[in-house]
């Protein structure tokens, strides 16, 4: 038996999210936010936080600076449950990550400094701890930036060892869509974009083009689309999931809740057609606190939820 049900080799920040903002930034100005929530941040700790407190066991690597806002993050992923032994901190200048999430009534802006969050390289991974599970996640292939020539060669040695392997790529900063991405997906098992992140990963305008393509490259392609719910593409077969209906907070890290409660049962063998509401339950769930872990770490108020 495995000691891990998913390992996650990643990053680990904080987030801080205002509210109440004007919806257009004047410069020169003092604008006032009339809430803010500073919690756990990063597509790759968010996942890891999630599919714990869902019951998943989960050992994250990653690298934290020698920092308040390090030390938090680390705590916060203790909390929850994640095996965090093999984190580093990294000394010296750079700092812990940290991102800033100015929330609007339908849009926001995303202003990251990336601090640690690049520096995770092949020499910090220890591979017979990321072997010793069932599934491998990577999350931000994009700001991965140490790391990401070597991410193919990462996949196929963890599948040589049997396990299984899922990627969310979430968005490129550059949106350029490079890097070898195509490439790479051809050792993924599991490939989770939201619908802008499939149609840019796959140069195509429309989705249907899209899945096409992608479905191509995937055994299993699975597409998050927010209020529409999800589609899971594998092979000629397509399932279809209805999103659940909530009053949300805000949609901070919805999409990494959902591959939380995507993989928490597709590595225990469930069906499709589960995997994809657990999915979307657990988007919905996220979305009832602020930011991406608050519901989960509620947990009066997730059992709460989960049941009804």
């Amino acid at each position: 038996m495995p000691r891990f049900d998913v390992t996650i080799a990643g990053e680990l920040n904080l987030d801080l999210i205002l509210y109440g903002l004007p919806e257009q930034l004047e410069p020169e100005r003092e604008l006032l936010a009339d809430r803010m929530t500073l919690t756990l941040g990063s597509s790759s700790a968010i996942v890891a936080h999630n599919l714990s407190a869902l019951g998943s066991r989960v050992g994250l690597q990653s690298c934290i600076g020698d920092d308040p806002l390090g030390r938090i993050s680390l705590e916060r992923l203790q909390d929850s449950g994640v095996d965090v032994s093999k984190v580093r901190v990294v000394p010296g200048a750079t700092t812990t990550g940290i991102t800033v999430i100015l929330h609007h009534t339908k849009w926001r802006n995303i202003l990251t400094y990336a601090g640690t969050i690049a520096e995770l390289r092949w020499d910090d991974l220890d591979l017979d701890y990321l072997s010793d599970s069932r599934h491998f996640h990577f999350s931000s292939y994009y700001l991965q930036k140490s790391l990401q020539l070597r991410v193919a060669e990462l996949f196929q040695h963890l599948k040589s060892k049997g396990l299984t392997i899922s990627l969310d790529t979430n968005d490129d900063p550059d949106d350029r869509w490079e890097g070898g991405l195509l490439d790479v997906l051809r050792h993924v098992d599991v490939f989770l974009p939201n619908e802008r992140e499939a149609c840019k990963a796959a140069g195509r305008e429309n989705l249907e083009e899209a899945i096409g393509k992608l479905s191509k490259l995937v055994p299993l392609l699975v597409v998050k689309l927010g209020r529409k719910g999800a589609l899971a593409q594998k092979g000629s077969e397509r399932f279809i999931a209805a999103s659940r209906e909530v009053v949300p907070v805000d949609p901070v890290g919805a999409g990494d809740s959902f591959d939380a409660g995507f993989l928490h049962e597709y590595v225990r063998g469930a069906d499709l057609q589960t995997c994809l509401s657990a999915g979307n339950l657990a988007g919905a769930l996220s979305t009832t606190r602020p930011g991406g872990t608050e519901a989960f770490r509620d947990a009066a108020h997730r059992k709460k939820f989960l049941q009804r």
